[in-house]
């Protein structure tokens, strides 16, 4: 009697983010991807190549990166772009004039200047929604709705959306669902597995992990919807280079170790700036005391390194603080390996300043890197003072 078969164990993440996409190359034996510096390949005959025909269409360095992040998001295919608004804007060419976007209305401010203040000129419509609440969403979709655009945890507020059920809700409207995966990282969150039909990740964030690249992907299971989107990566040619492709490849490798590392960090600082008298509100969905903790400890392995608070005194008391950091660096982007620290209205989200979607002008932002945490907690305290 035959024995029965068993179906291979799907590696685990911390192998994927190593060895997908990465086999040694099979010219040299180098353990790393090379990087494949060239612009363009030779054809053995007209028509005839090894896959490769131009860079800006494909690359060898960049389809490791594609099939590795596909891997980690649980995806069939990934397709990587120079930044996260390229990737964001490759699907806002997925929509026609007349159609209509719902969005959460806690977003990063340049998703919402992209649709609100370009494509809007196209004629495509936006609404801005509080997904916290699954029934708003539903509301707010009409016959004309061909995107739903959700963040989990939101920026920068740290809102916690319900991903299945937002994600269902567009399903049963027959509009595609989007989650920018970004403040979460793939090995925090997988969206797809729970409904998304697109995955959107700036790259630059935790994924590079070393605030020295800038990059954007888009993961996926729909194979047509990938060359849809594939035909867009390459008519209006939003790729990375093959170094910065590279860059992000090295960075995925230890993502899980670092994440881990921002999350106990975060969680320790959101706990003890939660008891400082001069702290009004933090937001993280670490703690309990947060309103979407349990959706949050449902849908994500750890909460991540990102959170954000009020201070009393509002603006002049944050831009006092933000100003007066020793090791967190007073700059825009997030999740480096070193803490950085911002007043998202004055700064990141500056294009929604006057809207319904800006955020307090009191607020600061924290990027918790992985420094020693004791450390990260006494320059907090002095500059809080």
């Amino acid at each position: 009697m035959a024995e029965p078969t068993v179906p291979p164990r799907r590696p685990g993440f911390e192998t994927l983010a190593i060895h997908a996409g990465q086999d040694p190359d099979p010219a040299t034996g180098a353990v790393t991807v090379p990087i494949v510096q060239t612009s363009t390949f030779v054809q053995e005959a007209v028509g005839k190549h090894k896959g490769y025909e131009y860079a800006r269409t494909g690359n060898p360095t960049r389809a490791a990166l594609e099939t590795c992040l596909a891997a980690l998001e649980g995806g069939a295919w990934g397709l990587a772009f120079a930044s996260g608004m390229a990737a964001t804007d490759a699907v806002a060419h997925l929509l026609e004039s007349g159609d209509h976007v719902v969005m959460a209305d806690d977003v990063y401010g340049g998703t919402y200047r992209l649709f609100a203040k370009v494509f809007d000129r196209a004629g495509i419509t936006l609404t801005a929604v509080d997904m916290r609440e699954p029934a708003d969403v539903r509301r707010a979709l009409t016959k004309r709705t061909k995107l739903v655009w959700i963040e989990s945890p939101t920026n920068p507020t740290l809102r916690i959306v319900d991903i299945d059920a937002v994600t269902g809700i567009a399903r049963e409207a027959g509009s595609l669902s989007v989650v920018d995966n970004t403040f979460a990282s793939p090995y925090l969150q997988q969206p797809l597995g729970l409904g998304a039909d697109l995955v959107l990740h700036s790259t630059t964030k935790y994924i590079g992990g070393h605030s020295d690249v800038v990059g954007g992907a888009l993961v996926g299971t729909d194979m047509a919807l990938r060359e849809r989107l594939a035909f867009i990566q390459n008519a209006a040619g939003g790729v990375p280079g093959p170094f910065d492709s590279w860059l992000v490849l090295r960075g995925a490798k230890t993502l899980a170790v670092r994440m881990d590392r921002h999350s106990d960090n975060a969680m320790a600082i959101a706990e003890w700036l939660c008891q400082h008298p001069k702290v009004e509100r933090v937001n993280y969905p670490g703690l309990e005391t947060h309103e979407g903790h349990d959706i949050a400890r449902r849908q994500m392995r750890s909460f991540g390194g990102m959170l954000s608070f009020e201070l009393r005194g509002g603006e002049t008391a944050a831009d006092r603080m933000v100003s007066r950091t020793r090791i967190f660096a007073l700059a825009e982007s997030l999740g480096g390996v070193e803490s950085l620290i911002e007043v998202p209205l004055a700064m990141t989200h500056g294009s929604v300043r006057g809207t319904k979607l800006a955020p307090p002008a009191g607020l600061v932002r924290a990027s918790v890197g992985i420094e020693s945490v004791d450390d990260l907690i006494g320059d907090l305290a002095q500059a809080i003072g």
